[in-house]
């Protein structure tokens, strides 16, 4: 079904681990508009897709958000590995640490664990193309935000 390669698409090198910058981070691997959430909307959109073209679009969008999983976690591991319980504490991630230690599990920057109503699958075509839309514009939002 898939080439998997065991290696990252973009390799992830940190070098000074930054646990304040790791609880940023991490919503978007398990926040409202992350990568969970992104993969999850295509795949299970593409099952009332009536075009058969647009639903093998809608499947490889969202096995390229799984990769995209895959970077987010990377940079987390790296940016609170070998962190002390002072350090992780100081920045505001001690409670994450307490319940998962060095695990990656997905939850938005506030502690809000992912679920399912993170996105949405209406099984009207239209309908869900918005939704994708809607959903890529805020985090092309949130990216320029950052950049300014």
């Amino acid at each position: 079904m898939w080439n998997y390669e065991r290696r990252l698409q973009y390799p992830v090198n940190i070098t000074r681990p930054n646990a304040k910058i790791a609880k940023i981070i991490m919503t978007q691997y398990g926040g409202p508009d992350g990568e969970i959430s992104a993969s999850m909307r295509y795949l299970s959109q593409r099952y009332s897709m009536p075009y058969r073209k647009v639903a093998g679009l809608l499947t490889d969008i969202g096995t390229e958000e799984l990769a995209h999983m895959e970077m987010i976690a990377a940079i987390v591991r790296q940016l609170t590995k070998g962190l002390s319980a002072d350090e992780l504490e100081a920045a505001g991630f001690a409670p994450y640490y307490v319940d998962h230690t060095a695990g990656i599990w997905p939850q938005a920057a506030g502690g809000i664990p992912f679920n399912a109503c993170e996105f949405q699958s209406k099984g009207d075509a239209i309908t869900d193309l918005f939704e994708d839309m809607a959903a890529d514009a805020t985090i092309a939002k949130e990216q320029l935000a950052t950049k300014l």
